[in-house]
Formats: structure tokens, C-alpha cells, sequence
């Protein structure tokens, strides 16, 4: 008996790709297409968060009666006794675990909302018993060894995971343009590296190991992907009590270093015993003990930490081991490091304020933010999106739309397309403000540029690369005064040359015209 035709063969192998691919990557389009054939509805390549979850994505509902329609004809086939070769096996495994994904996610998504409305989410899951009865159905077969099974309370773990990762980064990076795609596809990575099969099956436990690091202007979101993959971390599931072990909304400890004094932040990491100094009039737990094997620590404007304090984070990365101050007890910490910084690192340890050997530590996974501009040149209708998002913040359900209108004429009078947002999200959020208070916003003024020589920052390599490109392009659009000629001038894209203006720098090269 064959166990599969040309066509089923092909929309195994579709849904297999999406059950492990990265939902914010354009292949997952082309999987869809693959899947669903006549009946995929084209939606375009970026998925972002216009509209409320449910409904949100057409071909959701078709791609979930496919599979459940699939699931249970191959697995018949196999009873009876069909030979499947273990790459067919292989897709059919990918094929249960989106079964059980969909059929699950109300589950899931209820403990996610149960979290955000401030209720544990360690309490019994009574719908663990259904899903292992629905996995033992489809994968505990007569004669058919699976090469990859999974056990019940793994698979049930891994799907929480999968349905809190998406809705944090989903729900947590806005925007409809590429790069804010990008940027969406790049947390994903962070959480379940680009290969989901191999972190599914080994990687689950050790990405703790892995600390991320976060760069960007001010203003970009960066604590946004620090939570949203600090919220997404596996959480082990117990059989026995059928529940998790640990609830995800208090894992994720942010502690901003530019606010603190260096014997603050080491009380606040580490932790002190009582009179290690003055003030200190009790033991205090730091967050790095605090976390838990499953937690985040992030910290922020990595960048301004002192260099003693680098030395001691520096050995809880490489041997995770630390001291309360104070105390000469060696702890353990066990959970994930992420940082962020807006400052040129590069430029930073050129400078000798940034031990190289902290930085190549940090490094293994790094993370980008674009700027607001970036995101803007790529798709100029985004300024429309976002600011209906801002002004229900700002002015909440009733009155949001029509600031939104407002701010985005006053937007488009005054300022154009083409100004730069040098305070990105931050400072559209206290334009719309502006517009809400005065009825207008005034942007700051620009500093006049430097007296620096371009050529002689670049003999003495006091620039970074993307620093050398900005200044480039902004002074050669200041002689030329348009993109395009720039563009060919520099052998670049027009969006490139648009996105890299430094509108500071080039207000004060028109200045000194």
C-alpha cells in the first residue's frame, strides 16, 4: 500500500515546513501557497498586527481543515500497514505536532491572557490529559517506529511556547514595513534559532547559555525584543501535577544600568549580605539568583556600565558563577542574559571603555533595531499605522482615531515624508502628544556640525562602518541635493541613500553653506 500520492506528498511536506518555519519570514507565504493551493488568498508578504488576532490571517482557518482532514487518512494508511520512508515519517511527525498545535492554542492563549490580567499560570491545565490521549492516537502506532517523537508533556511545552512567542512578538513589534519584519523574524531566531527541528529537540534547555545582545538609537523598541524574548523562553511542563513549572510573566527582570550607581547595580544583580555596606540592613537577593533556570535578566544601556562591574558579569558568563557582596559563597546563575545598548560598541572598546573579552561574550546573538526612519523609507504608508496605535494610548478608544487623523495632517503639512524622526517611536509618541496639547509639535533643532574632518576621522579609523556610510551619504545628498543622483553618484539604492540621511548633520551642512 502507498502511503502517500504526488499531491499529498506535497501539502505534507508544506504544512511540515510551516509546523517548524518562522512565521515572519516570506517562505512561510510560499508554504502556505504550497498547502493550501487554490484556495490560499494572497495577503502580502508581512505579518503584523492591523487588526484583533482572531480572523486575522484568512488562510488559517482552510490550512487548519487540511490537516485535520490529513492527519487522520495517513494515519489510517499506517495502521493498515503502508511503508512510508523515514523522510515521509519525518513530514508526518511535523504534520500531528501543527494538528496538536491547533487544536491547542485556546489553551494556550488563555494562560497567556490569564497572565497578562495578573493570575498565575501554574495551576493545573486540565486539557493535557486530551492532548497526550490526541498524540498517543496519531504516534503511537503498530510497527511504525516514528524517527522523532516526542514525549507528551515536551510537546505540550513546546506548544505553549511557540503560541507565547508569537504573541508577544506580534503583539509587542508593531509595524507593516520590511524592516520591522525583519526585525520580527530576527526574535524569533533569537528564541528557537533558524533551525526550530534541531532546537526542538536538543537546544530547548541550553539557549540559556546564549546571551542576546540588543543595539539601536534610543528609542527603537529595544526593550520591546528584549521582553518579547524573555516572555517566549521554554517552560517545562510536569506530567505528574499537569502544570508548568514556572509562570513566564515574573521571569523577566529589566534593570536599566544608566540609572544606578555601580555598587547599586552589583546589590541589584547579585545581591548583598547585611552590612556589606552602609545601608545594606538586611540580606537582599539579586536578580541573577532570583531569575531561575527559565528567566531573563536584561540589562539595559549595557553600554554605560562600568568596567569593574563588566569584570564581574563578564565571569557569570563565562562560568556562571557569582558572589552576593559581601559573601565569599560561590552561587549559580541559571537563566539567560539579554542586554541592550544604543552606543557604537565598536567605538567603545576603541575607547577603552568596554572590555573587548566582556563584548565578544555577549555577542552570540545580536539584534539590531531599526530606526524609524528606516522603517518609513521602506514604506511611507506605515506613518498611518502607527499612529492610530499611539493615539489610543495617548487618548484611549474614542478619541484615538481621530487624534491619529489630526496628527498625521499635521505630520504630512509641516514636516513631509522626508523628515528623519531622529527620536524615532519616542518622538512620533510626544509629536502626536504635541498635536493632542498645542495643536503642533516643533522638532528640536539640529546642532551644527562638528569641525571634525571627514578625512582625518577616517585616517585615524575613529568611524564605524554604518557611521562612515551616514556621513557619506548626508554630505554628498547636501552638495547634490537629491536621492537619486546621490544614489548613482554612490553606486547605491535610492531607499539606502533616503534611510542613512543624518538630518542633523545635513541641517548644519546647509547651514555653513
Amino acid at each position: 500500500m502507498r502511503f502517500l500520492d504526488d499531491s499529498e506528498a506535497a501539502v505534507l511536506a508544506a504544512v511540515a515546513a510551516l509546523a517548524e518555519g518562522n512565521p515572519f519570514l516570506t517562505e512561510r507565504v510560499e508554504a502556505e501557497q504550497q498547502a493550501l493551493g487554490e484556495t490560499f488568498v494572497a495577503t502580502g508578504p508581512v505579518w503584523h498586527a492591523e487588526a484583533d488576532l482572531a480572523g486575522l490571517h484568512p488562510n488559517l482557518d482552510t490550512l487548519r481543515a487540511i490537516v485535520e482532514e490529513l492527519a487522520p487518512r495517513l494515519r489510517d494508511r499506517l495502521v493498515r500497514g503502508a511503508k512510508a520512508r523515514r523522510e515521509e515519517l519525518v513530514h508526518y511527525e511535523g504534520l500531528v505536532r501543527h494538528l496538536l498545535y491547533m487544536r491547542y492554542e485556546g489553551c494556550f492563549l488563555a494562560l497567556i491572557l490569564r497572565a497578562e490580567a495578573g493570575e498565575p499560570t501554574t495551576r493545573r491545565v486540565a486539557e493535557y490529559r486530551a492532548f497526550a490521549r490526541d498524540l498517543a492516537h496519531f504516534c503511537d502506532l503498530p510497527k511504525v517506529t516514528l524517527p522523532a517523537s516526542s514525549s507528551a508533556p515536551h510537546l505540550f511545552a513546546w506548544g505553549y511556547q511557540i503560541r507565547r512567542a508569537f504573541h508577544h512578538t506580534f503583539r509587542q513589534i508593531y509595524g507593516g514595513s520590511m524592516a520591522a519584519a525583519r526585525l520580527r523574524a530576527a526574535v524569533w531566531q533569537s528564541i528557537f534559532t533558524h533551525d526550530a527541528q534541531r532546537y526542538r529537540r536538543a537546544l530547548w534547555d541550553r539557549m540559556s547559555d546564549v546571551p542576546t545582545l540588543i543595539t539601536g538609537a534610543s528609542g527603537t523598541g529595544k526593550e520591546l525584543v528584549a521582553r518579547a524574548i524573555g516572555l517566549s523562553r521554554y517552560v517545562p511542563f510536569d506530567a505528574r501535577s499537569q502544570c508548568f513549572t514556572q509562570d513566564f510573566a515574573s521571569s523577566f527582570h529589566a534593570v536599566n544600568l544608566s540609572a544606578l550607581s555601580p555598587t547599586l547595580i552589583e546589590s541589584e544583580l547579585f545581591g548583598h549580605r547585611r552590612g556589606a555596606f552602609t545601608g545594606a540592613v538586611e540580606d537582599r537577593v539579586g536578580w541573577l539568583e532570583a531569575c531561575g533556570a527559565h528567566g531573563t535578566v536584561f540589562l539595559d544601556e549595557i553600554g554605560d556600565l562600568d568596567p569593574g562591574v563588566q569584570v564581574k558579569l563578564l565571569r557569570v558568563l563565562q562560568s556562571r558563577g557569582f558572589q552576593r557582596i559581601g559573601e565569599t559563597e560561590e552561587r549559580r546563575f541559571e537563566g539567560k542574559i539579554i542586554a541592550a545598548t544604543h552606543r557604537d560598541l565598536d567605538a567603545e572598546m576603541e575607547a577603552g571603555r568596554f572590555r573587548p573579552d566582556f563584548y565578544y561574550r555577549l555577542c552570540a546573538d545580536r539584534i539590531e533595531t531599526p530606526s524609524l526612519h528606516e522603517q518609513l523609507a521602506g514604506a511611507p504608508e506605515e506613518l498611518g499605522r502607527l499612529l492610530p496605535i499611539l493615539a489610543q494610548r495617548i487618548a484611549g478608544d474614542e478619541e484615538g482615531p481621530a487624534l491619529a487623523a489630526e496628527a498625521e495632517h499635521w505630520i504630512r503639512q509641516h514636516l513631509g515624508e522626508d523628515y528623519a524622526w531622529p527620536g524615532n517611536v519616542r518622538e512620533l509618541e510626544q509629536c502626536v502628544r504635541n498635536v493632542l496639547v498645542r495643536g503642533a509639535y516643533v522638532p528640536p533643532r539640529p546642532s551644527r556640525a562638528s569641525g571634525e574632518d571627514l578625512a582625518a576621522l577616517l585616517v585615524e579609523g575613529r568611524l564605524s562602518a554604518d557611521e562612515l556610510v551616514r556621513r557619506y551619504c548626508t554630505q554628498v545628498y547636501a552638495r547634490v541635493g537629491s536621492y537619486e543622483e546621490t544614489a548613482r553618484r554612490l553606486g547605491l539604492d535610492r531607499r539606502t541613500v533616503k534611510a542613512k540621511i543624518d538630518p542633523e548633520r545635513l541641517a548644519a551642512l546647509r547651514e555653513d553653506a
